[in-house]
């Protein structure tokens, strides 16, 4: 989508879910490069990428279109917390917490059953949900895990041990449908 620069007025993107995801991956708001890009976690510095890779075994740097199959054979979907919302710059914390408009959720779910775990990339993502989508959920079968921010701006947690964070959040057991 597209963001309006004099007003700094940021919309995210549709989801990206096959109907069998199981797990959804919540961010709060794409991050400007990513926007410009018209791609999740498109900033070079994001690990994103490079961790989903390592831990589902996929090339990080292959094509957009080749990552996001790779996530969605894993039964992966990626989404954000925020339709909109009035942000200067990239970081989460410039979110104006008036404007935000959550995404639909709750539809999501209702078109996406099999979701068993939401994991959250960062704090900003859990907190976001916590505020304006969890109140209107009736789904309690669902995990919800807050991960450390794949974020360049996350710095203070060793890469080391947000890559083992990730890869054991991932891991789901087998289902018996």
């Amino acid at each position: 989508m597209a963001k309006t620069e004099g007003e700094h007025i940021v919309e995210s993107f549709p989801p990206v879910a096959e109907k069998d995801a199981r797990i959804l991956i919540l961010g709060s708001m794409p991050s400007l490069a990513s926007l410009r890009a018209e791609q999740y976690y498109a900033h070079p510095q994001n690990l994103f990428w490079k961790i989903l890779g390592e831990a589902l075994g996929f090339d990080p740097r292959a094509e957009y279109s080749e990552r996001i199959a790779s996530l969605q054979a894993h039964q992966i979907a990626v989404w954000d917390v925020l339709a909109r919302c009035h942000r200067p710059g990239s970081l989460d914390a410039d979110i104006d917490a008036a404007s935000a408009i959550p995404n639909d959720l709750p539809g999501f779910l209702a078109i996406h059953p099999h979701i068993q775990r939401i994991c959250f990339n960062g704090a900003a993502a859990a907190q976001l949900f916590q505020r304006h989508i969890q109140p209107q959920l009736s789904h309690p079968g669902i995990e919800y895990l807050r991960l450390p921010s794949t974020s360049p701006a996350n710095a203070s947690i060793p890469v080391a041990e947000k890559k083992n964070t990730w890869a054991t959040a991932l891991k789901i057991p087998e289902s018996d449908h």
